[in-house]
């Protein structure tokens, strides 16, 4: 008893809140992609205290993505505090939110990973978190991402890049991978290929491709 209550202890990895971004005419699936990945992460023992937290930009709580489908936020930007993993997803057109003062200030402050899913990297690099790093967006995107942020060191012909604590994607189904990555680096393989596993993953991939980009 004595030792599987020490084992636990020490496979327990420290509680983290994974902030998820939405607003009105976001893309469904890249904000649907890491909150059901984090959230059956969580259910796992070892990552006990873990949190998703759904961060409403618009000045509602109940947003309406780009598919029409209503979701319920958990809290408004202006009531967030920093996180430990903000994801960032993508719209067909991002300029307001390029143009959201609050949302960019939000993103600047943020300590930990930082993360987008296709054109959520243009408001990543609006706010400048992209500086001198690698990163992607949604093909065929790439030349307007490099147009607009020039510091930002673009990346085409690739779904995923990770460079520090920074993680772009191509977006929709890929979202899923990025979501993998992330969870293998905030708490370790184990728990990753589980929850992997558990969403038949390996319809779609091998987990010996995601292994590149793990810790």
């Amino acid at each position: 008893m004595i030792l599987t209550v020490l084992f636990s202890f020490f496979l327990a990895s420290e509680p983290h809140t994974i902030g998820i971004i939405v607003f009105d005419d976001v893309l469904t699936s890249e904000i649907t992609a890491p909150a059901e990945v984090f959230g059956m992460a969580i259910k796992e023992p070892e990552l006990k205290g873990w949190q998703v937290q759904l961060i409403s930009v618009n000045d509602h709580l109940t947003v309406r993505t780009a598919e029409g489908l209503k979701i319920q936020a958990d809290l408004l930007l202006s009531q967030a505090g920093n996180v430990d993993v903000l994801i960032v997803p993508g719209a067909y057109e991002t300029e307001d939110l390029r143009k959201h003062a609050a949302l960019i200030a939000f993103i600047q402050k943020q300590p930990g990973w930082i993360a987008s899913n296709c054109s959520g990297a243009f408001i990543l690099g609006q706010s400048g978190v992209l500086d001198g790093r690698r990163a992607t967006t949604w093909p065929g995107g790439e030349p307007d991402l490099q147009r607009l942020f020039p510091k930002v060191q673009v990346q085409s012909q690739v779904s995923l890049v990770v460079d520090g604590q920074r993680l772009t994607t191509n977006g929709g189904l890929v979202s899923y991978e990025g979501a993998f990555v992330l969870l293998a680096h905030l708490s370790n393989r184990k728990v990753t290929q589980k929850v992997f596993e558990m969403l038949n993953g390996q319809r779609r991939l091998s987990w010996e491709e995601l292994v590149k980009f793990l810790p």
